[in-house]
Order: C-alpha cells, then structure tokens, then sequence
C-alpha cells in the first residue's frame, strides 16, 4: 500500500481509474443508447447480453411463462428466453431467433462489457478469498498475545459501545436532517406511481427476502457457530470473529511452550494474507474503473433527478458523518491529526466506494490501519472485523432518511416516539446487516414495518439505492478506522505519526522481510 520508487503511490492511482471509471460511464450512459444497440441489431438487449440466442413464443393471450400453466411450480421465475427444451415441448411452443441482426460489432460491445464486469469482480472475489483467513488468523494472533483476558474484555466492550454510539448518533442525524428538508414533501403522485411500477419486480424480491429474516435474539444466537468449518465457508463473518476470539483466548490459558507453534504458524500465515493483499491491489486501479463504469452507466440520469432531494439529504448526512463526527471524536479521545487520519485510510476508503462492501474492503482496511496509520495489529484484528460486521453508521443513518422519506412520500406523520423507535429499531438492525452490497435495503424493511409505514415504498428509492449503497460503505469503513483509532489510544496501541512514517520508510528501503526480521530483533532486545 505504499509508494514505490518511480511509481505513483496506490491511492493516486485508484483515484484515476475512480475519475476515469465516472467520465467513461457518464459517456456511455448518455451517448450508448437503446438506439444504438438497435443500430447494430440489438433489439431484446437484456437476453443478448445475457447469451441468450433463442426465445420461445407464448400462444395468443398468454402474456407470461408462468400464465402457461400457474399450478406448474417449475415455471416459476421462467422467461420466454429461459424456458428448457422440456418445458417448451410439454406445452408445443415454437421458438424463435433473438436478436438474428446482431454482428461483429454487437458481439464486440458486448464483449467489452463482459470483459468489464469481470475484472471487477475477480477484484471482489480475490478481497473475499483475503477476508477470511485474514480476520481468523491475525485474531487468534492478537488475542493470544493479549495474555489477559481481562484486557480483551475491556476492548471489547469499548468497542462495542462507541459502534453502538455512532451508530445512534447517525440515525439521529439523518432523522434530524429529513425532518429539516423534507425530501418527500411534494413528491409528485406520478414520479412515486412510476417509480414504484419499475421497480415492483425488485422491491418483491426484497420483501420476500426481509420476511425470512430472523428476529433480534436469533441474530445474537447466530454469533456462536454450531459447525466452525461451515462459517469459515459460508463467511459468516461474526461468527469467524467469535471462533478465532475463542482459540485465541484459550491460547493464552494453555502453556505457553504448547501454544507457541500455533501462535508462530497464524503469524506466519498473517504474513502470507498481507502479501497475498498486496498481489490483489495490483490490478486495484483497474478493477475500480471496471466497477464504476457499469454502475454509472447503467444508472441513468432520469431517476437520479427525481430523487436528487432525498439523496442529497443522504449525502449530507454521510458527509457530516465522515467530516465531521469521526473527526470530532478523533481529536477528542486521540492524538490523531485530521489530515492524517484521512491519507492514511483513502485508499480503504475509495475501495469501499467502488465495490459497496465493508467485507471486501476489510482486508485493505486492516492494512491501511496497520501500516498506514499505525494502530497496532492486537487492536486492528479485533476491532476492525467485528467493525465490518456491527458496524453500519452509514447503512443506519440511509434507513433513517428512507423512512422520513416514505411515510412523507405518504403524507404520513411520524411521531417523537415512531422517530425513537426508528432510532432504537436501525441501531439492532444494523448488527444484522451483512457487509455486502445493498443489505441495507432489506433492513429497511424491518423499520419500515417498526413503525407501520408500507414497506412497498422502497420501491421507489430502489433506482438510486447502488450509488447511494458505495457511499454508505464509504461512511461505514471510515467509522471502522476512527474507532480502531480510538480503542487503539485508549490502549497505548496506536503508534506515533513520525514512528509510522519510519516503518514506511523502513519498508521502501530495505524490504518488508527485512524490515519484519529488524522489528522481531528489536522486540526480543526490548524484552
């Protein structure tokens, strides 16, 4: 994550694929249209991107897949473009050519867009191979050279109580500012009739995924993994947290001649994730280009225009959040300079934006906060995955404007007590949401239903919820490293500006091995 000699330093060059990402995605939403895809024989776009080269024909008066024969459950979720062989001979359906015009340039346009969907996500998919190993392994090491458990009890409640805290002050502040504004005063009967319609299908899903979702003491039972293999394979994040806590714990119980080769074999293989990171972020630049130009040029400006009031105030709650309540607090209980703070978590930040996942950026977050800003790793291995899991100032905050939102799109008032309880409601919601992308809009639901507001309304801010999700985890990640900073302080664990920029330097000119080797002799003198 540092600079090397003759290379522009890993931030800059995130930042330009960002601006790049945005211009060309701008581009192409403005000027790539359905008119042109239909220039170069592209009429069904949505199965031709998909792959899909032949469509069935429905008989006359028969307007859906499922309308063949409602009491077939295998048709469920079937399109004219999906339906198999056997299905299509059951019920003698003809088949036709899809898109027959398409050519060479269609097929490279498409290719193209392919191409870029899938640096992005072989990026997502190898921060998510890091996530893992690096959560269990750097834990058990952090919490076995803790060597008091009494010390652990106490990071551990102050971490949770200022998660807690920011969480709560979050919401209040996005309450405080939708009650201020107003977004959905005077939001057009037609704007809110168009937009639920489009996204009907959408919102469905959503509601149908919010029903199966398990109550609050379900949510806190789940932390304790009935089969730890499982969690490890399921990523169950707070579930790995609570593993790897617990054989770092009992590491430190166990002699310690006993402990010490599985102590020596997590360090050995935390070294291993950390260059495993630094391999990944190697394409990091371009797969942030590839990650912004599809989201920004399938967005579409119309539905932004109709919700610019509403996620403007999301905007700003998040801006006050990231600029001016971490730093606030990191000035207070810290020695930590704003300045500082904010170039050493940038490059977790702009991962953060570009891939709308706290759980994938979690690797990066940990490095930046280790090497970058100095927070030593027996803090930074516990409070930052058990951040990415509880922690969602930015999420809480989106689900309290949503349903100031809703119920004035509504013409609903909300009480002092049903705003309390949004407060109360989002706070335990958000230990439950995942960290990945767009979670938070199934948690809505649950508030929405909180406080008796119709939960088909976020149908309507489902348009902009993909860009509105990149900067809530933005706000969410940041919220991670201020904490770690703070718990870190609270613990003489947090490393001095002018020591980090030593160790940097260190790193630059002698190696990372090198470098790591220099530290272990030292601490063993010091010893």
């Amino acid at each position: 994550m540092t600079r090397t000699r003759g290379r522009l330093a890993v931030h800059w060059q995130i930042i330009i694929g960002l601006v790049a990402g945005i211009l060309v995605g701008a581009a192409t939403n403005l000027w790539w249209t359905d008119e042109t895809w239909a220039g170069i024989g592209v009429v069904e776009l949505g199965p031709y991107l998909d792959g899909q080269r032949r469509a069935a024909v429905l008989p006359e008066g028969v307007d859906s897949a499922q309308a063949l024969n409602p009491e077939d459950g295998s048709l469920q979720g079937k399109t004219v473009y999906t339906l198999t062989a056997e299905q299509i001979a059951r019920y003698g359906l003809v088949q036709r050519d899809v898109n027959p015009d398409a050519g060479l340039v269609a097929g490279t346009a498409r290719f193209v867009r392919s191409l870029t969907g899938f640096v992005g996500d072989l990026f997502l998919r190898g921060l998510r191979f890091i996530a893992v190993p690096i959560v269990l392994f750097s834990l058990v090491v952090g919490a076995s050279s803790l060597n008091d458990i009494a010390k652990l009890g106490r990071i551990g409640i102050k971490t949770i109580v200022i998660y807690l805290s920011t969480t709560a002050v979050a919401i209040t502040v996005g309450l405080l500012l939708a009650n201020t504004v107003g977004p959905g005063r005077g939001f057009s009967e037609s704007d809110r009739d168009t937009l639920l319609a489009s996204n009907q299908a959408a919102a469905a899903d959503q509601l149908q995924i919010a029903a199966g979702k398990p109550d609050f003491w379900t949510v806190l039972l789940d932390i304790v993994p009935s089969n730890p293999f499982n969690a490890l394979a399921e990523t169950e994040m707070l579930q790995v947290v609570f593993a790897a806590l617990l054989i770092g714990i009992a590491l430190t119980l166990v002699p310690r001649e006993k402990a010490r080769p599985v102590i020596a074999f997590c360090e050995g293989m935390t070294e291993v994730i950390i260059k495993i990171v630094h391999i990944v972020m190697l394409m990091a630049p371009y797969a942030v280009f590839a990650l912004i130009v599809t989201v920004v040029a399938d967005l579409g400006l119309d539905v932004l225009a109709s919700l610019a009031r509403y996620s403007l105030v999301v905007l700003a709650g998040l801006l006050i959040m990231i600029f001016g309540v971490y730093p606030t607090l990191l000035r207070l209980l810290t020695d930590v300079a704003y300045t500082r703070f904010f170039r050493a978590i940038s490059p977790a930040q702009l991962l953060a934006f570009s891939s709308s996942s706290s759980g994938a950026t979690l690797p990066v977050t940990m490095e930046c906060c280790v090497e970058r800003l100095g927070v030593k790793e027996e803090v930074s291995s516990f409070v930052l995955p058990l951040g990415a899991t509880i922690n969602m100032d930015g999420t809480a905050l989106y689900q309290g404007v949503a349903a100031v939102f809703i119920a004035q799109m509504y013409g609903i008032e909300l009480s002092v007590a049903q705003q309390l309880t949004i407060v109360l409601t989002a706070t335990l919601a958000s230990i439950g949401t995942a960290a990945v992308p767009s979670a938070g809009i199934v948690m809505i639901i649950i508030v929405l239903q909180s406080v008796g507001l119709p939960p088909e309304g976020i149908a309507v801010i489902l348009g902009v919820d993909r860009i509105l999700d990149m900067c809530r985890t933005t706000c969410n990640v940041t919220g991670d490293c201020m904490v770690a900073s703070v718990v870190a302080a609270g613990e003489n664990a947090l490393l001095g500006e002018e020591e980090v920029a030593r160790r940097l330097a260190a790193q630059e000119s002698i190696g990372l091995d090198e470098f790591t080797k220099e530290q272990e002799e030292l601490e063993q003198a010091r010893g």
